[in-house]
């Protein structure tokens, strides 16, 4: 019977048959253990020399890094794995040999390891965050959609830019200029107008020239918009949607957190409501904290973010940014124009901040007069003026960084290891 190891639990006592690729091998001269992956998970074979033919053991002795093989054999209950299975081989049979496989079970340095990034895939680590990039996905789809929310795509070709045009990648349409899309945002809000509460998933770009572990140009973003939402109200489904993801995660991927080290008590504490504090309240915190070149009216930088997020020990909202700041379709709080109701979600653990939302400004003639601020040209936008000009309503929605919410749930440093193809400052290849 052809099973993948994800599923042997179901079988312990019976023979089944496996198609993987070996991970790496340890053998003495009765007995051989293979380490085997099929894109499922991870298992070991046994093979006992006195069990099978000599040709066999011969051959498992010999087997090469990355070979492609059927392993045949009886599922055992193994307490000392973590996995909790491992295989008694009988036979194999050799699908394609691998030669000189480039990544091997010493220490490599990350160029080159993103050099070989198709192949660096292939590793625990690597199989291990993908999987929960995965859950996150799915537990997304599954949280929106049980909330009532209506998933929405919006062009990846746009033009016109939501927060501004210094940092977007120019492309040619024709006999026209187009951007490769910073944000989905503007769409979503008109897919608000009709449907109500809407969210998307997809790739934006950043022409950002940033080196940092946070930073990628090409990254994933999770979208939603909600018609009739006020500030509050989207800060309340921002807190239960990314409570929600990573007990998701602690649920499903308690393998992979165990791979990768990762402390789980500090994601147990993530349960909602989330601290919060205005940005008043933060810059007095940092000045308190030694920070002194930070002044009102500036942007928080990592550091300043850190710092915040170490005090709260959980994801913390911080609100009410400056309004000169913040982009152009923020709702000014009704008590002070100079603030915006808006609010980015820090991670704890040094992570950044991984959702930036507020509530739209839903008033045309102040949206015109901020348009106007930023130096943008009124006549991209009229599409846009159009959510206001015909029956305007309250509004919120806010944005979430696929991969710095996988590199802090999976507790890994950089986010290039969160996504299977991360395109950086210097990197198109592979």
């Amino acid at each position: 019977m052809k099973v993948t190891i994800s599923e042997v639990g179901k079988y312990v006592g019976q023979e089944v048959t496996i198609g993987a690729w070996l991970d790496n091998k340890r053998s003495s001269g009765k007995i051989a253990f293979l380490q085997l992956r099929d894109g499922t998970g991870f298992i070991q074979g046994v093979i006992v020399k006195s069990e099978v033919e000599e040709t066999i053991f011969q051959k498992a002795k010999s087997l090469s890094q990355e070979t492609s093989l059927f392993v045949t054999g009886i599922v055992q209950e193994d307490s000392r794995s973590s996995f909790g299975y491992e295989l008694s081989v009988s036979n194999l049979e050799v699908i394609r040999e691998a030669t000189d496989y480039p990544i091997t079970p010493k220490k490599h340095g990350t160029e080159f390891l993103m050099d070989h990034r198709h192949l660096w895939l292939r590793s625990r680590r690597q199989h291990a965050v993908m999987k929960i990039r995965n859950e996150i996905i799915q537990a997304t789809y599954e949280f929106f959609q049980s909330q009532g929310f209506v998933k929405i795509d919006p062009p990846i070709l746009t033009g016109s830019a939501p927060e501004g045009t210094t940092e977007l990648f120019h492309t040619k349409y024709f006999d026209e200029e187009a951007f490769l899309s910073q944000s989905g945002q503007l769409y979503m809000e008109a897919a608000a107008m009709a449907l109500g509460k809407v969210f998307s998933f997809g790739p934006t770009f950043r022409a950002e020239k940033s080196k940092t572990r946070r930073h990628l140009i090409e990254f994933w973003m999770i979208e939603p918009e909600m018609a009739f939402y006020q500030f509050e109200d989207s800060l309340k489904v921002q807190e239960e949607y990314v409570a929600f993801i990573v007990q998701s995660v602690l649920k499903n991927c308690s393998l992979e957190l165990e791979r990768l080290g990762r402390d789980t008590t500090q994601l147990e504490k993530v349960v909602a409501p989330f601290p919060r504090i205005t940005y008043d309240e933060a810059i007095q915190f940092l000045h308190e904290q030694g920070f002194d070149d930070i002044e009102w009216g500036a942007d928080f930088g990592a550091p300043h973010e850190t710092a915040i997020a170490d005090h709260f020990d959980q994801p913390v909202f911080i609100t009410h940014y400056p309004t000169k700041i913040k982009p152009f379709y923020m709702q000014p709080d009704p008590e002070r124009e100079d603030v915006v109701l808006c609010a980015d979600m820090i991670a704890p653990e040094g992570y950044g901040e991984i959702i930036g939302g507020s509530e739209r400004i839903h008033d045309i003639e102040l949206m015109k007069k901020r348009i106007e601020e930023h130096h943008l040209p009124l006549e991209a936008y009229e599409w846009y003026l159009d959510i206001s000009r015909f029956g305007a309503v309250p509004h919120s929605g806010f944005g979430l960084g696929l991969e710095r919410t996988v590199a802090w749930i999976s507790g890994v440093e950089h986010v290039r290891e969160t996504i299977p193809f991360p395109r950086l400052l210097n990197r198109l290849y592979p």
